[in-house]
Formats: structure tokens, C-alpha cells, sequence
């Protein structure tokens, strides 16, 4: 029963972090984003792939040591959709993820640059939808537990 808990707990701390460091993000990427905030940009974003990858480690844990085991999820049509949203939102992270990493290379070669204003546009649309999407994934998890 402790290690369910615990991994209960580690599940949800990675996923409110996962949460707030995209919302930092959501913060940083406006116009005018300087070298310092893009290198501010960068560093979140690793947190927020680390992140995502302890949230679906600790999930793969739950899943195998936690005391609902495997069939409760298996069968849970809320678990799928949790699933899906989860593999959405983390796969609209990948093209600002490449913009950042681009910016931050463009930037070093140039003093001058200046991130183009549909990219940055494209970036903060990317982050809201992600945002959108990952405060479902709270809600598929609640009516996974009760249904």
C-alpha cells in the first residue's frame, strides 16, 4: 500500500511541474523574447520533457506495482483517453521544442537576431493548445477512478 501511495504522490508532483513549467513557458515566449529569456525558454523546456518522462515512468510503475493493477486500467475506456491526450499534448510540444532549439542557435551566430513573429506567434498557439489539452488529462484521471 506505501509504494502505491508513493508513487501516487511522484505521479502527481511530475504532473503539476509537467503543468507549470508549461505555463512558464507560456510566460516567456511573448515578443520581444530576449537571449536570456530564450535561454530561460530552453532550460524549462528540458524540465518539461524530463518531466513528462517521469509523469509516464512513474504511470508504466503504477500500472505494473500499483494496487489497481494492470486490468483496471486495460478496461478503463478513461485510461485510453488520459492515454491519448497525454501522447497529443506531448507531441504538440515537439515543433516548439525544434523552434527553441533553432532561436537559441540562431541567436548565438547573431547578435542581432530577432525571433520572427509568426514562429513566435506559431510557438505561444502551440502552448496554449497543449495547455488546453493537458487540463483535460485531470479530468479523464477523475473519471478513471470513479468509473
Amino acid at each position: 500500500m506505501f509504494a502505491d501511495t508513493l508513487l501516487a504522490i511522484l505521479h502527481h508532483i511530475f504532473a503539476f511541474s509537467l503543468m507549470a513549467m508549461l505555463a512558464a513557458e507560456l510566460v516567456l515566449v511573448r515578443p520581444g523574447l530576449t537571449g536570456e529569456a530564450l535561454r530561460r525558454v530552453a532550460g524549462l523546456d528540458r524540465g518539461y520533457g524530463l518531466a513528462a518522462l517521469l509523469v509516464f515512468a512513474v504511470g508504466i510503475m503504477r500500472l505494473i506495482w500499483g494496487a489497481k493493477g494492470w486490468e483496471y486500467y486495460a478496461s478503463n475506456p478513461w485510461f485510453w483517453i488520459k492515454m491519448a491526450l497525454f501522447v497529443v499534448v506531448g507531441a504538440l510540444s515537439i515543433k516548439p521544442t525544434m523552434r527553441f532549439m533553432r532561436w537559441q542557435k540562431s541567436m548565438k551566430a547573431d547578435n542581432g537576431f530577432s525571433v520572427p513573429a509568426a514562429e513566435l506567434a506559431g510557438a505561444r498557439r502551440l502552448i496554449h493548445t497543449q495547455i488546453g489539452l493537458f487540463i483535460l488529462i485531470p479530468v479523464a484521471a477523475a473519471l478513471m477512478a470513479r468509473y
